[in-house]
């Protein structure tokens, strides 16, 4: 009997149909990289202070109503807190004069009753500045990230199970409608709860779409040009995205308009309805096999070859299950080594993830410019994500992740002995930092699905994309522990980083290795011990069956 593959070898690799399929879908993930790292402007804080009325104060008074503090070892005004107005007055009122005749250290402190008043000079507004997310309501603007990411890890949980009965084109584009309609809808929120709710459906749409886009690709494209498109095609169009981000931020730096970028131009996506089609695996699994035909069909139109009489005569679609065949998320667990192996992996992908979005959430604090800093680290992805198609193809995965997590870890630790007029080097290091964990989250999925037999293999990417995911929820608290230690979130990321590297050391190699099919041959593999590639071997291709974005 004949596979997918053979049945449609007849059509070529890279005919105009794989072309066009091929830069429509990674046109369709563009809009994820825009739209995953929006928040970063738009929780951004601007500078800030308490509002103080215009009541008649002197100059010297009304210049030193903010109370001064030292953060960092730098003296700033007061962002959260003012003397008290009632006796600024009363003082100013009797002509004495602050530092002379009054000893600012005794006068007592009042919050920011009357509001607060923003600095406009890198952005006109943010989510902050509408809702005032700051002092005792900062809180709120961390969770915001967090619920943003909650949906994110039930949208990818739930799009599979969706993608799997309705068809992966229907959930690809109900995902790029959800994304569009409550990006649209979150420029007329009215308050925070209802922009939080709003973010939240959003999440859900931004993964899905980009798995949907992924296995869609996956399924409709074979051989070299499907392992090219799901390793670099789709990884490379996310950082496209992401690197615009900053452009168009710079240009629009009201959070509505930046909204409004986002989600007008997604409307240009909905006639490729009609360009992209439905994955003729799944119709097959199915038994939709005259539709699975006519798309086959078209293509050869398309790349214009003849297609045989009966494409699928000897395709061979198996729909059911032994019984004893079955398996689950326990077996992932069941003996030892599946234990250590899924442990292991479960703790190298939320490294991973925590790396990866706590160092891309951290942009905005680099650089004196924001907009810079982060079209830097979306740049810096570009030749990561080639560095780990390479190291993929090349390079034996245990070596290469565990190197990678080094280098990430050396990097953060070196950053503290920068001093802090060193700002270019500073960033120079996280950068390399951000490159290093860029190629471990890219290659860390393609090293579980490789690990991993077939009956386990779908679970086992499942289940470490989400505990990986819970890396990014916890992401922006994370980054926030600079208020406590400066470099807080650089020791937690570089330990992680130090603590998966040692831990990948014990996981087996599956470099030039074929693909376990059972779990006696996982078994097998567990045994050996070398951490070291002996022989030469040829590398299989990479089955990329999940991304880590």
């Amino acid at each position: 009997m004949k596979d997918y593959a053979q049945s449609v070898a007849f059509l070529g690799q890279w005919g105009c149909f794989q072309q066009v399929v091929f830069f429509l879908l990674c046109a369709t993930i563009v809009p994820n990289g825009f739209g995953a790292f929006t928040l970063v402007f738009l929780t951004d804080v601007p500078g800030h202070r308490c509002v103080v009325p215009d009541y008649n104060l002197t100059e010297d008074w009304r210049n030193t109503v903010i109370p001064v503090q030292v953060v960092n070892g730098k003296q700033q005004l007061s962002r959260c807190s003012r003397f008290r107005l009632d006796v600024v007055r009363n003082l100013s009122a009797r002509g004495f004069i602050p530092g002379r005749d009054v000893n600012l250290t005794d006068l007592e402190q009042e919050g920011c009753v009357d509001g607060w008043s923003y600095s406009r000079d890198v952005y006109q507004s943010t989510i902050v500045t509408e809702f005032d997310l700051v002092c005792s309501d900062q809180w709120k603007m961390t969770f915001t990230s967090t619920v943003f990411f909650v949906g994110v890890l039930l949208g990818s949980f739930f799009s599979g199970q969706l993608s799997d009965r309705f068809g992966r084109k229907p959930v690809l584009f109900a995902t790029m409608i959800v994304q569009m309609f409550f990006t649209f809808i979150q420029i007329i929120s009215t308050s925070w709860i209802m922009f939080t709710v709003l973010l939240f459906i959003n999440g859900l749409g931004q993964i899905s779409n980009f798995a949907a886009a992924l296995v869609l690709g996956a399924e409709l494209l074979t051989g070299n040009v499907r392992v090219l498109y799901s390793s670099m095609g789709a990884c490379l169009s996310f950082a496209i995205g992401y690197m615009m981000l900053p452009v168009v931020a710079y240009f629009l730096r009201d959070w509505k308009s930046l909204l409004l970028a986002l989600s007008l131009p997604c409307l240009a996506y909905l006639p490729l309805w009609w360009l992209i089609p439905e994955s003729p695996r799944w119709l097959l699994s199915q038994g939709r096999v005259d539709e699975a035909e006519s798309i086959v069909r078209k293509a050869a139109k398309w790349n214009k070859v003849q297609a045989p009489v009966d494409i699928f005569q000897d395709y061979l679609v198996n729909n059911k299950t032994d019984p004893k065949d079955t398996h689950n998320a326990v077996d992932l667990v069941r003996t030892r080594s599946l234990r250590i192996t899924t442990l292991i992996l479960c703790l190298v992908s939320f490294t991973s993830c925590t790396g990866y979005y706590g160092l891309s959430f951290n942009t905005s604090q680099l650089h004196a410019n924001p907009y810079m800093s982060c079209f830097i680290s979306a740049a810096v992805e570009v030749p990561a994500y080639i560095s780990g198609w390479l190291a993929l193809r090349f390079f034996p995965r245990r070596r290469s992740i565990c190197f990678m997590f080094l280098l990430e870890a050396t990097s953060l630790f070196l950053l503290q002995l920068v001093p802090q007029s060193l700002s270019h080097l500073s960033m120079a290091l996280e950068m390399l930092a951000k490159y290093a964990v860029t190629i471990t989250f890219s290659m860390m999925f393609a090293f579980i699905a490789e690990l991993y037999p077939t009956l386990l293999r779908n679970t086992a990417v499942g289940i470490c994309s989400t505990v990986g995911r819970l890396g990014n929820c916890i992401a922006p608290y994370l980054v926030t522990t600079n208020i406590y230690l400066l470099h807080l979130p650089h020791i937690i990321m570089g330990t992680l980083g130090f603590v998966a590297a040692f831990a990948t050391l014990f996981l087996p190699e599956s470099f030039g290795r074929p693909l376990p099919e059972t779990i006696q041959q996982m078994h097998k593999r567990e045994r050996i011990k070398c951490p070291c590639i002996t022989g030469k071997e040829t590398p299989v291709p990479v089955v990329l069956l999940d991304s880590p974005l």
